[in-house]
């Protein structure tokens, strides 16, 4: 990540409250996301911005993102095959 001049502070925070939901799901390569306690802990505080952190994550390949817009189910993240 490093190395990614698009990537802002938004985006680091944000995928640093990934890896702790990551770690709480037992380092599952595949985890839902409960959107509200991942902005939560990367202080977003608005929903816009935290979609378009997320969705540049996931088209920038840091992050696989298979949004989910009904309200009772999350989305879903995949790690890099690096990461698992």
């Amino acid at each position: 990540m490093n190395r990614d001049d698009r990537l802002m502070a938004t985006h680091v925070s944000l995928f640093a409250a990934l890896f702790i939901q990551w770690q709480r799901n037992n380092f599952l390569a595949l985890f839902l996301l409960p959107s509200g306690e991942l902005m939560t802990h990367s202080k977003i505080a608005s929903v816009a911005t935290y979609h378009k952190c997320i969705g540049q994550l996931d088209n920038y390949g840091h992050i696989s993102y298979q949004p989910n817009y009904h309200p009772q189910k999350g989305s879903l993240v995949y790690w890099p095959e690096i990461l698992v």
